[in-house]
């Protein structure tokens, strides 16, 4: 059986902010904004090239449990030039830590930022990524199966 984990619903006070946050500082794709059920708001927001996004929710019933803005920590981002994002970044006006290069192998740099709530991402450069970007090798092994 094949999974793939393609939505994380990240706890946040305000959505607005939050959207904007997402999508003007960290350079997030907006695929949804609408009210899913009367006083329910999804927003959808996908990184460039991942396959992967975060839904941030309102009025949104959760059955195993309601997460805590803020509590999120750990979420990652891969890059593969650590610089260019930093750059990049930076620029949007994102407040990001320096690169710092934990390991000397690829996939050994990463650089930190919160959201307004807390929530903890780090930003893990991968430079092979470059040239084989994670969503198309999978493609690739599902087709060689």
């Amino acid at each position: 059986m094949d999974m793939a984990l393609e939505v994380i619903m990240l706890p946040v006070t305000d959505i607005d902010r939050a959207k904007a946050f997402y999508e003007d500082k960290v350079g997030f794709h907006v695929d949804i904004d609408t009210e899913v059920m009367p006083g329910a708001r999804v927003v959808q927001l996908t990184p460039p090239g991942s396959g992967c996004s975060i839904a941030l929710a309102k009025g949104v019933p959760i059955p195993s449990g309601t997460p805590q803005p803020g509590t999120y920590h750990g979420m990652q981002l891969v890059v593969a030039d650590a610089k260019a994002a930093y750059e990049e970044l930076t620029a949007r006006g994102l407040e990001l830590s320096e690169p710092v290069a934990y390991a000397p192998q690829d996939g050994g740099t990463f650089m930190h930022f919160t959201d307004p709530d807390g929530n903890g991402w780090a930003i893990q450069e991968y430079r092979e990524r470059a040239a084989k970007p994670l969503h198309r090798l999978l493609a690739d092994q599902a087709e060689q199966q």
